[in-house]
């Protein structure tokens, strides 16, 4: 195996509607906001959605250009080490220990937390949290509200309040409890687990996160009024224990911004272009991921790992060793083996790329 492997479009159903920007990106007509706001990518991961477990396989990725189209989860267990490199086969299995996604929120989600790790173990049985990060790609103005995220406890929330807060269904109270934050394209944001948090509306960004769907919401009613099921609350756990999952470490808000924006300059690519690390082992030992804009021909080299590619803008191709070509446009994604050796990247003009990785 020498080129990545073209995935699917995986899409799934959330409690809170949008994903018209994602219609439009993939040139799917009659883009519109429903509940299918999410674009998942390189998934071995499926969707926890209480009351539609006649759809077992939703948020799996499949490989768009093999026959029959199979699940990449499978193919990954048919490939081995091939697919992700011996130390990590050795380490994971056949699990990526990642999950990226695109996400266009037509309204507000709800506010939410995931656990950690230690804490996803202990109540969950998981070796997964639900450490996340955000990349703004863009947005739009919906209801006169520009992009925004929540964010964090302000200083002075108390568990016995948050509680009371959810008891009553307060949820213009349990909004006031976090940081109402703008964003802009070109943010990024490291949501560790434990944090309280909710997307805006009108927020386009990229997610990427542990390889789990651990959600535990507060609000029991999305703002276009989606009645949300207790299971898909407390997933579980009971409206008790949920609460376990918080941490409740009030911050200012300048503090929220120093810990959790993550900052770093971009540096050049040989050939043209520019290479700007996102999140890296440094932020956190769970994932990574990189903005790759080139204007010429560039060169990703291997390292004995898997590599996940989201292209983002423009187009152009990938260049294997033995003079294959791979066509690539804005909105497809690819999953590149550990097995590829060093890929080369043509643009036509300019094409961006996200270069995703899982944990080290």
């Amino acid at each position: 195996m020498t080129m990545p492997v073209r995935l699917d479009h995986a899409r799934a159903w959330r409690t809170y509607l949008g994903g018209k920007l994602l219609d439009t990106w993939n040139g799917i007509p009659d883009a519109r906001d429903t509940n299918f706001p999410e674009e998942w990518i390189a998934s071995l991961v499926t969707a926890r959605n209480p009351g539609r477990e006649q759809f077992p396989d939703e948020g799996l990725s499949r490989l768009a250009d093999l026959p029959g189209t199979p699940f990449l989860r499978d193919w990954i267990e048919q490939q081995g080490s091939r697919a992700v490199g011996a130390d990590h086969w050795a380490r994971y299995g056949a699990s990526l220990g990642v999950l990226v996604k695109l996400i266009d929120a037509g309204e507000r989600l709800t506010v939410q937390v995931h656990p950690d790790r230690d804490t996803a173990e202990k109540l969950f049985h998981s070796r997964y949290g639900k450490t996340e990060c955000w990349y703004v790609l863009g947005g739009r103005t919906i209801n006169g509200e520009e992009p925004c995220i929540y964010l964090g406890f302000r200083p002075g929330v108390t568990r016995s309040q948050w509680k009371e807060l959810f008891q009553e269904q307060n949820c213009a109270g349990m909004l006031a409890c976090l940081h109402k934050i703008p964003v802009h394209r070109g943010d990024v944001i490291l949501i560790r687990g434990g944090v309280p948090h909710a997307i805006g509306a009108g927020c386009f960004l990229t997610e990427i996160q542990e390889p789990t769907d651990y959600t535990i919401r507060v609000e029991r009613t999305t703002p276009s009024g989606l009645r949300i099921a207790d299971s898909a609350c407390h997933q579980g756990l009971g409206f008790e224990r949920m609460f376990d999952c918080f941490h409740f470490e009030p911050v200012t808000e300048a503090e929220a911004r120093r810990r959790w924006f993550l900052h770093h300059d971009p540096t050049p690519l040989p050939d043209g272009g520019t290479r700007r690390v996102l999140v890296d082992q440094g932020d956190t030992p769970y994932f990574a991921m990189e903005e790759l804009t080139v204007t010429g021909t560039a060169q990703l080299p291997p390292d004995g790992r898997f590599g996940i590619l989201v292209a983002v803008e423009g187009e152009g191709c990938f260049l294997g060793p033995q003079g294959q070509t791979m066509p690539v446009r804005r909105g497809e994604q690819f999953f590149v083996p550990a097995s590829a050796g060093t890929l080369g990247v043509r643009a036509s003009g300019t094409l961006r790329l996200l270069h995703c990785g899982g944990p080290r």
